[in-house]
């Protein structure tokens, strides 16, 4: 008692940067004392292996990583502009709204496994397929958020530049514009890895040097520790990228929108409406596949036109066995894409609700959702198989990895924008966080919840078909590496078609939940 007040003081906690270090260093020891564990499971490899190859190899490395960032750079630029480009014409061209946002899709949702042989052919040696599949890999990822942003506005404010006399152009740039800004930081922060990504897997389809081809010279030689070490250095500077991006737009960010009041909805009485835009956006797709190839003279032997995957199919000799093989392999697919799909979707939406009522947990949740998002899907997928079997568990926990980091990210960011009044109202009656959450920021979060919906199914559609062309062996993913390799063309654009085919009905499913929920909750995003 002689000590006074000074004996009952409790320790001072760890200044931030000192936690943060003991919590890596108590990481690392982990990891090595399970991949030691482990050693002869041949999926994780230790730290102390990891540095040693980095150490004997870093010339290799790096002239590897500066190829692969290059290519990676060029197609994060040109696949972002692609993407807020495609975002404004949607916004001031209403009614064309549909048709670029199915091509957008149609697009996106192509195969990386089929397109990325395919464009090797067409650009021969060189960059050019990496640059293309960076870019494919990044632009759908920022169109959405922006369109999103673009119409988070409240109807007020157009009402008022209309009682002006002022236009779409005065709206774009005085409330739009402005208003679209942190969902395109949004897009950008998950367009780093993703960028990254299609530069690597361009890369892995024949590319002479590069990261890419590093990883496949590593996964043929079963060389462990060169795998992680390609996969932690590709983790790293997608995390740098990330952070990078992100630390920009907390600079410029502007405070949450205000309260957003939209006016009802109108629905459309007709109802041939929905069928006769389809109609016309797939009549447009085959007018663009024809003619592309038309007016570049590809020759018919590699590029298929749309007749002649309709004469594959449905008139050729033999088209009844080609169309059950190839329907058996897309059911076995979406067999497997769909749980994988919705697991990821809750694992990121729950875990962002989660970070708000527990927002301590950021700290350590963040930084290992983006090293696992992060990590090139060429590199996990065989990892994760191989750790969980070659059955459903494993190509599932491929793809909810795939999905969940860009769902996280996107409704953290929709919880952000949760209007202040909003949150002032809840703080006066002194709600819960938890009723706060329920009644306010999740409503707030709901359209960034369904863009991250809509781009998760390119995402989950990459996922099974890399797990399937690299570990599984079965599906419509290793079906498309085999004709791939066997010049089977036919097969092979019929494969690509009805993927294609698959993936927009799937988002018409999305869409529609999304225009029923959000006609409830945010009516802003559904004006035209």
């Amino acid at each position: 008692m002689s000590a006074g007040p000074a004996a009952l003081r409790l320790p001072r906690p760890l200044p931030r940067g000192l936690g943060l270090l003991l919590g890596l260093l108590l990481g690392l020891l982990i990891w090595e004392g399970l991949a030691r564990a482990t050693a002869g499971s041949f999926v994780i490899a230790a730290p102390s292996q990891i540095a040693a190859y980095m150490v004997r190899h870093s010339g290799l490395l790096w002239r590897a990583f500066g190829t692969t960032l290059a290519a990676a750079a060029q197609g994060f630029v040109w696949g972002n502009l692609a993407g807020v480009l495609l975002a404004l014409l949607a916004v001031l061209l209403p009614r064309g709204e549909r048709l670029l946002a199915t091509l957008a899709l149609l697009v996106f949702c192509l195969p990386l496994v089929a397109t990325g042989p395919i464009l090797r052919v067409l650009y021969g040696p060189g960059t050019g397929p990496q640059v293309t599949l960076a870019a494919l890999a990044v632009y759908y990822t920022t169109f959405l958020p922006v369109l999103v942003g673009l119409r988070a506005a409240p109807q007020g404010w157009f009402d008022l530049l209309r009682s002006y006399g002022r236009g779409r152009m005065t709206a774009l740039r005085e409330v739009r514009l402005p208003a679209a800004l942190p969902y395109l930081v949004a897009g950008l922060q998950i367009a780093a890895p993703a960028a990254f990504l299609g530069a690597m897997v361009g890369e892995f389809t024949g590319a002479e040097r590069g990261l890419g081809v590093l990883t496949v010279r590593a996964l043929r030689a079963l060389d462990l520790p060169a795998t992680w070490a390609i996969a932690v250095i590709a983790a790293g500077v997608s995390m740098l990228a990330f952070a990078a991006v992100g630390a920009l737009g907390r600079r410029f960010d502007i405070a949450p929108p205000e309260v957003l009041i939209a006016a009802p909805v109108a629905r459309s009485r007709r109802v041939w409406d929905a069928p006769a835009q389809a109609l016309r956006a797939l009549a447009v797709t085959l007018l663009i596949w024809k003619g592309s190839m038309e007016i570049f003279a590809l020759p018919r032997f590699f590029a298929k036109r749309p007749e002649d995957v309709w004469s594959y199919l449905f008139t050729s000799p033999g088209a009844e066995a080609q169309r059950a093989r190839l329907f058996g392999a897309l059911a076995e697919t979406l067999a497997l894409a769909g749980p994988g799909y919705l697991a990821g979707l809750g694992l990121g939406a729950g875990l962002a609700l989660l970070l708000v009522l527990l927002p301590r947990l950021a700290g350590a949740v963040i930084p290992l959702s983006i090293a696992l998002r992060s990590i090139p899907i060429i590199a996990t997928a065989p990892l994760i198989v191989w750790a969980l079997g070659r059955g459903a568990a494993g190509t599932i926990t491929v793809v909810a990895v795939m999905i969940f980091f860009p769902t996280l990210i996107a409704c953290q960011h929709g919880l952000a924008r949760t209007p202040r009044a909003v949150l002032d109202l809840f703080e006066v009656y002194a709600a819960s966080p938890l009723r706060r959450l329920i009644g306010a920021q999740l409503p707030a979060m709901l359209p960034a919840f369904f863009a991250s919906a809509r781009m998760a199914i390119p995402a989950a559609i990459l996922a099974v078909t890399t797990a399937e062309w690299l570990a599984t062996g079965r599906g419509i993913g290793a079906l498309m590496a085999t004709v791939a390799s066997t010049s089977d063309y036919g097969m092979l654009w019929s494969a690509i078609a009805l993927v294609g085919l698959a993936a927009v009905l799937a988002h018409a499913l999305v869409a529609a939940l999304e225009r029923a929920v959000l006609a409830r909750t945010s009516a802003e995003q559904l004006a035209r």
